[in-house]
């Protein structure tokens, strides 16, 4: 085959003019190496990413564990506590100007700001507001509820009050009573009627006895008139309302002063709502408060408090509060449900500082925000300690800690914080102001890892392990784990290595895969170390 009908197939002209073109921008770029080195020049990215002129030395990476971020290295590798892999540690520098900035502010770019989604507010008073939610029941005011007795011991011959939640009204015939005392002293009156020119003190005194008994001066007076007796009495409600409980069937036998039922006027009724510690300062006698029922949606009944219980219960830790209500119509019905929302303020007078709630992190004993640092180019936070004072629904009030105009973050503040703790900084989990060796841009633990198996049980061999081998002058950190038995180090290969440390655990009386502790070093230790077969 001759060179034309070679050059005659389509696909093999492709492929040399592929090939062609490869080697072609290979040469270029050979040339241009070739050139940027004799002009002195480099464009090799420095560690963060950032292309930097060869006469301008890029800072040191440092490399630390996002578990343990005391832990810090010039080189990748695993972290010598818990095996992961180290991160490299993002480092911000001042921008001109911030020659003021905190040494111990959290810089974070704009950058990272932004996608965290970090939000600043700034500080400001205002007269604080609580918002207390409150949830009881509809209860029959107890100064309107009576008890209907029996005036006269006896038999119950007639009950005209059949169930509870019956009404009744003021006068009416509710039982009628059998009573033979009753009928002896009606006929007592009659027999002092007649010794009554002779004896008016004992008319006075007969009289007085029935009108013990509740029956009227109209009911004597018909009999002395008639001279009849009758042994039945007539009881009559002394009030209107609703049957809230009944004691007797008919045909009981009572004495006199038995109660037969119990009337509640449902007039007037009480809302009775629990209040917890906290919402007791919001909450004052006198005070109106609006409230629903789930009977009528959309319905809101009002009153005024006019009791707190002074005593707490000792099971739900709350507090009755107690709001009367008109109840016109009796629509407001006893346990019926009640909800309220009271907005009051603290009573304090003057403006307080207040901040919402996303801003406030808790460690338990500490109540932390971040302050973001003023007159910086750079996002700069700092962690600050405050006291809270009463919570007002999604807010707090700040009794110190913080000053007003100050920009704190109101959201992402979790961001902020962790970024804290990756940097060694104080934190909510480090309440400890961070040392000149763990601040970044000056390498701490820049030591190399190492492993040595060591034998042991129990937390007291853990103890002894780890303080035998930070005893060796050299070892930046020590841990050993009980199930796998490795002593994980992080040494400083200048001074020390795993042969010395491995010589010093074995001294404290436990075996390492290198040397074997003495035996009289071994028996001294508790049996729960003994580790030996």
């Amino acid at each position: 085959m001759d060179v034309k009908t070679i050059f005659k197939n389509a696909y093999l002209r492709a492929g040399i003019t592929l090939i062609a073109g490869l080697v072609s921008g290979w040469l270029i770029s050979r040339l241009s190496d070739a050139g940027d080195k004799q002009a002195g020049h480099s464009h090799e990215p420095t560690p963060d990413g950032v292309n930097l002129p060869s006469d301008e030395a890029p800072q040191p990476q440092v490399w630390t564990c996002a578990m343990h971020p005391q832990i810090r290295q010039d080189k990748p590798g695993k972290c010598p506590l818990c095996a992961m892999d180290l991160i490299p540690l993002k480092k911000y520098s001042p921008a001109a100007g911030d020659d003021a900035l905190d040494p111990d502010a959290l810089l974070l770019s704009d950058e990272a700001v932004a996608l965290a989604g970090i939000q600043t507010t700034p500080v400001s008073r205002s007269n604080p507001v609580g918002e207390v939610r409150l949830y009881g029941t509809i209860q029959p005011d107890e100064r309107l509820v009576r008890s209907q007795v029996s005036h006269v011991g006896g038999r119950i011959e007639r009950l005209l009050v059949n169930f509870t939640g019956e009404s009744v009204r003021p006068g009416q015939v509710i039982v009628s009573i059998y009573s033979p005392d009753l009928q002896n002293a009606q006929q007592e009156l009659l027999e002092a009627v007649k010794l009554k020119d002779t004896q008016p003190a004992l008319l006075d005194a007969a009289r007085e006895k029935l009108r013990r008994w509740k029956l009227s001066d109209e009911q004597i007076a018909l009999v002395e008139q008639s001279g009849e007796v009758s042994p039945l009495m007539d009881i009559t409600a002394n009030t209107g309302g609703i049957v809230v409980a009944k004691n007797v069937s008919q045909g009981d036998y009572v004495s006199q002063g038995s109660v037969l039922f119990s009337v509640a006027d449902l007039s007037s009724v009480w809302a009775m709502f629990d209040a917890y510690e906290a919402d007791l300062p919001y909450l004052k006698t006198g005070e109106s408060v609006t409230y629903t029922v789930q009977a009528f949606p959309g319905k809101t009944f009002s009153g005024k408090i006019t009791f707190i219980d002074p005593v707490l219960n000792r099971t739900s830790r709350t507090a009755r509060v107690r709001v009367e209500t008109a109840n016109a119509g009796s629509r407001l019905k006893p346990e019926m449900y009640a909800s309220a929302v009271v907005r009051a303020g603290l009573g304090q007078g003057g403006e307080m500082i207040v901040i919402p709630g996303t801003a406030v992190l808790w460690t338990g004993k500490r109540s932390i925000v971040y302050v973001k640092q003023a007159n910086s180019d750079v996002p700069a936070f700092r962690l600050r300690e405050v006291e809270l004072g009463p919570a007002l629904g999604d807010s707090y009030v700040v009794l110190s800690g913080l000053d007003e105009g100050e920009e704190i973050v109101t959201n992402g503040a979790f961001t902020v914080d962790a970024s804290a703790q990756l940097e060694g900084r104080r934190s909510m989990m480090n309440s400890e102001t961070p040392s000149a060796a763990t601040v970044p841009g000056v390498p701490a633990q820049t030591g190399v890892s190492a492993q040595i198996k060591v034998q042991g049980l129990c937390e007291m061999c853990r103890e002894r392990i780890e303080d035998a081998a930070r005893s060796v002058n050299g070892v930046l950190s020590a841990s050993w784990d009980s199930n796998t038995l490795q002593l994980r180090l992080n040494i400083d290969p200048a001074k020390t290595d795993e042969d010395e440390i491995s010589k010093a655990v074995a001294a404290a009386g436990h075996d390492t895969d290198r040397h074997k502790a003495p035996k009289a070093t071994y028996d001294a230790l508790p049996e729960c170390c003994k580790y030996r077969q």
